[in-house]
């Protein structure tokens, strides 16, 4: 980490087909070896299995749909690790809203696939519903990220 100033933040495109900032960041934490096009057929593909499946009827329902799954998996709360005389302690600390989109994002790809669906445009599909209905791996990932940060909330004067 470099101690001279902060790193600067990438500037990165709206997304081909609906044009969203969330999205183009879903593909491209989806995306592997910088397989865009195929990262794109897994998001667009689970967005289409949510619009039949969820009854979502226009395009700007399906892209609040998908940022309300992510809404509803974004942490307030979170660990950290501190050092004070010799003891590291967990000290609970709140989430910046870009981290906090982040591990949302992280965290929904993530348990999606570990699902047992075939494909992984069904396995993201089923996901984001799961979120949006608030069930599913990412919000039990994000409701055990609170719960830690809770149990130590006894250490929260550490935070500096």
């Amino acid at each position: 980490m470099s101690r001279r100033h902060r790193a600067e933040k990438r500037e990165i495109l709206p997304d081909a087909r609906y044009g969203d900032l969330v999205l183009s960041k879903l593909v491209n934490a989806i995306m592997y070896d910088g397989n865009k096009s195929k990262s794109e057929k897994i998001v667009y593909g689970a967005m289409d299995i949510i619009r039949f499946k969820g009854k979502v009827p226009s395009d700007e329902a399906l892209v609040e749909y998908v940022k309300e799954a992510l809404n509803k998996v974004k942490p307030q709360l979170e660990v950290k690790s501190r050092r004070v005389g010799g003891a590291t302690y967990q000290v609970p600390m709140e989430v910046k809203p870009e981290r906090a989109q982040a591990l949302a994002i992280r965290w929904i790809i993530e348990k999606a696939r570990g699902r047992s669906e075939n494909t992984m445009t069904e396995r993201l599909g089923g996901e984001l519903m799961d979120a949006h209905n608030e069930t599913g791996g990412a919000i039990k990932k994000r409701d055990d990220t609170h719960k830690m940060a809770e149990a130590n909330r006894a250490f929260a004067h550490f935070r500096w």
